[in-house]
């Protein structure tokens, strides 16, 4: 029988809640927690693989709300801490953003909030987050080895995210771009290959995000995207979504937005199969997006003397 996101909400919650409602001292349910790092494992490989968004999507409430009481449970689990932040991060990005961005601004601050939990097991790092001297913050972030860059990876890319939907209701958050560019260059240093080049595309997103006249720089904005492309091979979709999303938009070229997401559409479903799900979840989101080209690209009226 195949093995589903569903019946692992229903299983491993059950288990847990036995050992709890038995009266097992609380000693005995942080074990029983961490022995199921096995079973989260073949849970995430299941998830990643199986290109029914809208199951995957019903699901992932419940294992958000699963995975937050096992937290409860072992709040030091770093597989859990991680696991946690890249499935806030994910159901955010994927299907709260575009409908309801106060909400996806708390579940990147919550996926944010675990993954530096996740980095502050390192006491040099969790003292120098604690200060306000960027260069201590920058000293700290090279005793992030490369065993961490998964915590550090979900980190900058959730920080990154909550300062974007956030930074129009409270500019003072902008404070905080030094110490996540900080962050983007320790990933660089650690692995730009790691989760299909992403380090590349976060900064291809921070590059474009302003307009040149304002600090944007469409240049090193460009170069970034092309090496995201060129270390995932073009399978990844998400990169060629934020490429169209962004850059395409910023640089206002209609042309390039269309043929980008029309690209995305067209790509085989099995291009990656041990991404399957964000691929067709980003097949989706390019096909609402497209339809919104008009929003994006409508024409500037000429100022008036």
């Amino acid at each position: 029988m195949a093995f589903h996101p569903k019946m692992a909400v229903l299983v491993v919650p059950l288990a847990a809640a036995m050992l709890l409602s038995t009266g097992c001292a609380s000693t005995i349910a942080k074990i029983s927690v961490d022995g199921m790092k096995p079973i989260m494992v073949d849970m995430r490989t299941a998830t990643n693989r199986n290109p029914d968004v809208a199951m995957v999507r019903d699901a992932m409430p419940a294992m958000l709300i699963q995975m937050d009481g096992f937290i409860r449970v072992s709040p030091e689990n770093r597989y859990l801490l991680v696991s946690a932040a890249e499935a806030n991060l994910a159901y955010a990005f994927l299907f709260v953003e575009d409908k309801d961005r106060r909400r996806a601004r708390e579940l990147y601050a919550k996926a944010r909030e675990y993954a530096l939990r996740n980095l502050k097991t390192n006491k040099t790092f969790r003292q120098a987050l604690e200060q306000d001297d960027l260069q201590v913050y920058a000293k700290a972030l090279k005793t992030i080895h490369k065993r961490d860059i998964a915590a550090l990876y979900m980190a900058t890319n959730s920080w990154l995210q909550w300062i974007n939907l956030s930074h129009g209701d409270n500019p003072d958050v902008l404070k905080d771009l030094p110490r996540v560019e900080a962050m983007m260059d320790r990933l660089l240093e650690l692995d730009d290959t790691f989760y299909y080049g992403g380090v590349h595309a976060l900064m291809g997103v921070y590059a474009i995000s302003r307009p040149e006249m304002f600090g944007g720089r469409p240049d090193e904005a460009q170069a970034q995207f092309q090496e995201a492309f060129e270390i995932s091979e073009s399978k990844f979709l998400l990169w060629h979504f934020l490429y169209a999303k962004y850059y395409a938009v910023q640089t206002r070229d209609r042309e390039l937005f269309v043929t980008t997401l029309n690209r995305i559409i067209e790509t085989p479903d099995d291009i990656l199969p041990d991404q399957a799900f964000v691929n067709a979840a980003v097949k989706l989101k390019a096909k609402d997006l497209l339809q919104r080209v008009d929003e994006y690209f409508r024409e500037r009226t000429p100022a008036v003397n």
